[in-house]
């Protein structure tokens, strides 16, 4: 008998801004999912345009959120502004960065990438 574990995805996909007001509604959505083991967190930034240093506090909470429950949290779509701050703060070391939302799956389906837990 095989036991196998189906990826289960939440997306998160903010718009505008994520300056204080904007990352507080990340961080409410963020909190309004419930983490549990072998999920994969996708934050498409696609739609985001700027982002500043109070931006930065959703992702590194929803980060540290996903890796103490097991899950795994990547960015994609990632604009060359947002992408700047996250270069300046050296976080894009940080977090898993993809080119699209589509890269994301095709990494995990050819199993270079495993999930934590």
């Amino acid at each position: 008998m095989a036991l196998t574990q189906e990826l289960q995805v939440i997306l998160f996909k903010p718009q505008g801004s994520i300056d204080l007001e904007g990352g507080m509604a990340l961080s409410e959505q963020m909190a309004r999912v419930v983490p549990q083991a072998h999920q994969l967190w996708v934050i498409n930034l696609a739609e985001v345009n700027f982002m500043d240093s109070s931006g930065l506090v959703p992702l590194v909470k929803g980060l540290k959120a996903a890796r103490q429950s097991g899950c795994r949290l990547v960015l994609c779509n990632v604009q060359a502004p947002v992408r700047l701050i996250l270069e300046l703060t050296q976080l894009d070391t940080v977090f898993e960065i993809f080119h699209t939302y589509q890269d994301v799956f095709t990494t995990v389906k050819d199993n270079s990438l495993v999930l934590a837990g």
